[in-house]
């Protein structure tokens, strides 16, 4: 059973809707960037946010050099459709994260999405203005900002997840095992039909992906009508387990103390990585803090916000270590390919061998 009796249909003109989805969004490539090393190397001698900029990269290349360090990278805002998949694929792909704990829009409705072969798009600079939204909606296209997404498209993945969920025995499911079952979906299906996949990489290279907000996403419509669908029939379904979520990177953080945080935006996957800390704590643990923290944000401390708090603020409720921490108050288009393209060219990487958390997780059992 679909999720619509009648598949959602674009009200507007055909060839209107074609003509503004007519430029890709292309993904950023560092590896292909040369001159990174010496320019974020000249930021370190410059002040303000280049310095900050140039710290923090060198943070991260540290994380990556401490053999003994287990990465995990949070992400927070619209950023797969900005154009960073790429950047993050060659993080996993190179043994330069370990874990992701991510919203579910990155994930599944960006991520996947892109996995099922379809794309986002550029939107043209008058579109900003947001003067144009009603024709938008009457195309069946969404707007991020100024990015298109066809709403088309967005619903057939809606589908694919529901799809996804029936086909799993009923019980009780981490994010975690639940976005495996995406990358195993992909894998039966012969591969995402795009070059590059977050989903698809860390399901074959054992690197765990929580959503801690895991219905706030097209997996939630998909589960939601799962549900719907079970419930009226009077069959067992699938339900996610947020708590198993939380026990399950707590394991982590117990199995490989040593830990360092690279989190892109703030939000939810902010506070849940932090957190895992007192968490382990609470389970019977000395566990240390983060020893290694970087945090790339536009949000202003003064509201006291979650998103906005500093790593140093952390330190307060016993989460990271002040000692090698750095806020990057920039918007991560800008900061990310720099700080992450300065990894990736030092080389650290190159002597890491991958620690495969997925593994350990398979026999983490809450009693």
């Amino acid at each position: 059973m679909s999720l619509n009796k009648k598949p959602l249909k674009a009200k507007g003109n055909k060839g209107r809707k074609k003509q503004l989805l007519a430029q890709e969004i292309v993904h950023i490539d560092i590896t292909k960037l040369q001159g990174i090393v010496p320019t974020v190397t000249a930021m370190s001698t410059m002040a303000f946010s280049a310095r900050d900029l140039a710290r923090a990269a060198d943070i991260y290349d540290r994380m990556l050099k401490d053999k003994s360090c287990g990465v995990i990278l949070t992400l927070a805002g619209s950023l797969i459709s900005a154009g960073l998949k790429k950047v993050i694929v060659d993080m996993i792909r190179n043994n330069m994260v370990d874990a992701i704990v991510s919203t579910g829009a990155n994930i599944v409705d960006q991520d996947f999405f892109e996995a099922l072969g379809f794309r986002h798009y550029v939107a043209g600079d008058e579109f900003k203005s947001g003067m144009f939204d009603g024709e938008l909606r009457e195309l069946a296209i969404d707007r991020i900002y100024d990015t298109f997404i066809d709403e088309e498209d967005l619903r057939i993945c809606d589908e694919v997840t529901q799809k996804i969920f029936d086909s799993i025995e009923p019980g009780q499911y981490s994010s975690r095992e639940l976005i495996e079952s995406f990358g195993q979906y992909l894998e039966d299906n012969d591969g995402p039909k795009c070059e590059d996949s977050i989903v698809y990489e860390c399901f074959k290279r054992g690197v765990p992906i929580f959503c801690p907000a895991f219905s706030d996403c097209s997996a939630g419509f998909g589960l939601v009508h799962h549900l719907h669908s079970r419930q009226t029939a009077g069959e067992a379904h699938v339900s996610w387990d947020g708590g198993k979520d939380f026990y399950e990177l707590t394991q982590l953080k117990i199995a490989n103390p040593n830990t360092g945080i690279f989190m892109i935006g703030g939000g939810v996957p902010k506070n849940f990585t932090q957190d895992i800390v007192v968490a382990a704590e609470v389970l019977g643990h000395d566990a240390p803090m983060h020893k290694y923290a970087v945090q790339i944000t536009v949000a202003d401390v003064r509201d006291g916000a979650l998103s906005s708090s500093t790593l140093k603020e952390a330190s307060s409720w016993g989460k990271v270590d002040t000692a090698l921490e750095q806020m990057v108050f920039s918007e991560a288009t800008l900061a990310v390919p720099l700080i992450v393209g300065y990894a990736y060219h030092k080389g650290s990487w190159k002597s890491r061998k991958p620690k495969k958390w997925a593994n350990i997780l398979q026999s983490a059992v809450a009693v």
